[in-house]
């Protein structure tokens, strides 16, 4: 069975204290998203819901990036905060996208996770503290870590080419 297990289909909660930055640091973009879970249903879509604020898992190899190739930076999909550039992604054979770093060390947050019979870390965006999926240390060099995430707590904004010809960021 896979490190990214799905889940029963109910909210979870976590015993364990938070471990990095949703314990207050700022993230990248300026200060913490903070809404209501009323507000954050009316501006998600059902299935971002239930994986952003109820810590759900999409199943494998159904989500819209696992086995995207295109250039370009993954923000999260509730508030806009860049998580991960597409030169970190890499193909981990799990059906989830996977990368092995994200943009900056304060983009993503971690908690511990002991839902399931198992302790595991969790990704959470640093900025609205949506979940993202989770952490694992048996990913490529040079990290060895492997951020496995839910393709729906993400949006790839596209790399498109200039006119001269270099790339550029969309979004």
């Amino acid at each position: 069975m896979d490190h990214h297990d799905a889940d029963d289909g109910r909210a979870r909660g976590h015993s364990a204290a938070t471990d990095s930055a949703a314990a207050g640091a700022t993230p990248p973009n300026g200060a913490r998203i903070e809404k209501s879970e009323r507000e954050w249903e009316s501006c998600l879509t059902p299935e971002q819901f239930h994986v952003m604020r109820e810590k759900g898992t999409e199943r494998a190899f159904t989500g819209k990036y696992w086995n995207t190739k295109e250039k370009g930076t993954y923000h999260c999909a509730a508030c806009g905060e860049p998580l991960f550039a597409s030169e970190t992604k890499y193909d981990s054979g799990t059906g989830w996208p996977s990368f092995w770093s994200p943009v900056s060390p304060e983009a993503v947050a971690t908690e511990t996770d002991e839902t399931h019979g198992m302790r595991r870390t969790e990704a959470l965006c640093a900025r609205c503290g949506a979940h993202l999926g989770h952490i694992f240390d048996d990913g490529p060099r040079p990290t060895g870590t492997r951020y496995c995430m839910n393709s729906v707590s993400l949006d790839l904004r596209k790399e498109q080419k200039t006119r001269g010809g270099e790339d550029e960021k969309t979004g």
